[in-house]
């Protein structure tokens, strides 16, 4: 407002908070605290135990040099680490949606179970999140998005107290 060429500042209008506002609010903190006291479920775990596993390709055959250096005492020659399994689109978009999943309930959960706010691990998963890989980049895709998820797991702690 403008008073003899003075601005002033009025108080924004204010409805009156009602009983129905503060049970909401009520029942809004009941229900996040029970589902940071629900725990991680067994399907993310397996599911990060898929991505974060080995996934080796054919197994190269046995060579003859092989065991008869092994029969002289001697160690095998240096062998090349095998190639990693393709990942399919089917699968890839299956793990990015339980991961997008995790991260959403993550984000609700994460407050109650850590003693400091998570601000970069919740900025990570957001930003993993929102990205979308090209189909030959999807396992390392996915390989990031669940170690961000792991360590948030981590600063949560462990479910059984």
């Amino acid at each position: 407002m403008l008073a003899d060429g003075v601005a002033t500042a009025t108080a924004p209008a204010r409805r009156p908070v009602t009983e129905e506002d503060v049970a909401k609010r009520r029942l809004v903190h009941v229900l996040s605290r029970s589902l940071a006291d629900e725990g991680i479920p067994d399907d993310l775990i397996a599911t990060l135990e898929e991505v974060l596993s080995d996934r080796p390709g054919a197994a190269a055959p046995p060579r003859k040099v092989d065991g008869l250096l092994a029969r002289l005492g001697l160690p095998a020659p240096r062998q090349r680490p095998p190639k990693v399994a393709p990942l399919t689109s089917e699968d890839a978009a299956r793990i990015g949606d339980r991961f997008r999943r995790a991260t959403r309930q993550m984000m609700q959960v994460a407050p109650h179970r850590v003693a400091l706010y998570p601000t970069e691990e919740l900025r990570l998963l957001i930003a993993l999140r929102n990205e979308r890989p090209t189909p030959g980049e999807a396992l390392s895709y996915l390989r990031r998005y669940a170690l961000a998820i792991v360590a948030l797991l981590d600063l949560m702690g462990d479910d059984e107290e």
